[in-house]
């Protein structure tokens, strides 16, 4: 049996992965955590064979959780799951050490055959994180950006104010304080060296952060 750990910050979408791999007979979901310090607890206390890791998570997002995790089982495979498919988002996943990077659509179908792939030692990639990272090879090392200079976290939250979140929202979604939020805001306007939130989404629409 190959044993999963799944971390996600919302339950139904816990449930629904849970339900996806006990369907199948080869796998079983011995531990779930709803952020990344409890993910990192679980591994420790259970082992898995395979981690299942949202990028997206209070306390501690998934590129932090795999480092982490990568640090104490290197041989641990992870998968990414999210509802991001932007290059920014696939790039960092894969140099943070996944094996693996599934949006949250396409997890219904590629959910099992993606946590056997990684287990057995092989990447697995939906079709268009592939192109994607195609891409960003073709354009090679002079092709990076400004965005590779901000971390994670201000990554998350330049897409939130882009699609014109609020910082109460921004902060509450990611269990920060609002200050945190702004703090983040003035750093991204300083390093992208923008004005404002108008600047910033349409940098964001640009860039391919967001769609227009």
């Amino acid at each position: 049996m190959i044993k999963v750990l799944l971390a996600d910050d919302h339950s139904i979408v816990r449930a629904g992965l849970r339900r996806l791999v006990e369907e199948s007979k080869d796998m079983e979901v011995i531990a779930e955590a709803a952020d990344g310090r409890k993910a990192i607890q679980q591994a420790h206390k259970t082992r898995p064979d395979v981690a299942v890791v949202d990028i997206s998570m209070p306390d501690m997002d998934g590129l932090e959780v795999i480092s982490q995790l990568q640090s104490f089982y290197p041989k641990l495979p992870i998968i990414i799951l999210t509802m991001y498919e932007e290059e920014q988002y696939v790039v960092r996943a894969i140099e943070a050490g996944a094996m693996g990077y599934l949006t949250k659509r396409s997890a219904p179908e590629q959910l099992v055959k993606a946590i056997r792939k990684v287990y057995a030692g092989y990447r697995y990639l939906t079709d268009e994180a592939a192109e994607l990272l195609a891409l960003r090879v073709a354009r090679g090392v002079g092709g990076k950006s400004l965005l590779d200079s901000l971390s994670m976290r201000e990554l998350q939250v330049l897409r939130r104010l882009a699609l014109g979140h609020t910082n109460r929202e921004i902060a509450e979604s990611y269990h920060i304080s609002i200050k945190t939020v702004d703090t983040y805001r003035s750093r991204l306007l300083k390093k992208l060296d923008l004005r404002n939130n108008a600047e910033l989404s349409r940098f964001a629409i640009q860039n391919r952060i967001i769609e227009a």
